[in-house]
């Protein structure tokens, strides 16, 4: 009996944490696509303009992430499943993205939590990926037509 209730507190555990990864992820998302809407970035073109975002696009991003980390990352301090922050950043970075080194493991009981930060680490990199593609190609689909109604008027 006491493996099950271990087992179920690692399940709810799990269970939380992949939903304040969703909503930070979200929160961050909306806060983007607003500053994208309200300063009409998505319809404006030039190579400074689109450089800018690009580097604004993935600096936001990369802090989305790096938040997403330290949640995890502070679960496994609180639970004291790695011995101090740094570690449990590191570890927290290296599995939420995949790398997954392997110098660090999580004590028996906590480790199914690894596997399910990593994919759902994957699964964020993934919407971030789609955005950004999303962004860029919606830029070139403008630019493309600002060419063609030049060309053809």
């Amino acid at each position: 009996m006491p493996d099950q209730l271990s087992l179920l507190r690692v399940i709810f555990h799990a269970g939380a944490l992949v939903v304040v990864t969703l909503v930070i992820h979200a929160v961050g998302f909306d806060a983007l696509l607003r500053v994208l809407v309200r300063s009409r970035a998505l319809n404006t073109s030039g190579f400074r303009h689109v450089i800018r975002f690009v580097i604004g696009l993935g600096c936001w991003l990369i802090l989305v992430h790096s938040l997403e980390i330290c949640v995890w990352g502070l679960f496994y301090l609180w639970q004291g499943c790695l011995p101090n922050f740094k570690d449990a950043l590191y570890f927290s970075g290296t599995t939420y993205t995949t790398a997954g080194y392997g110098d660090l493991v999580l004590p028996r009981q906590w480790r199914m939590l690894a596997p399910l930060e990593a994919l759902t680490g994957i699964l964020m990199c993934g919407i971030s990926a789609g955005l950004f593609f999303a962004v860029i190609s919606r830029w070139i689909n403008e630019a493309l037509q600002r060419k063609a109604a030049l060309e053809h008027p």
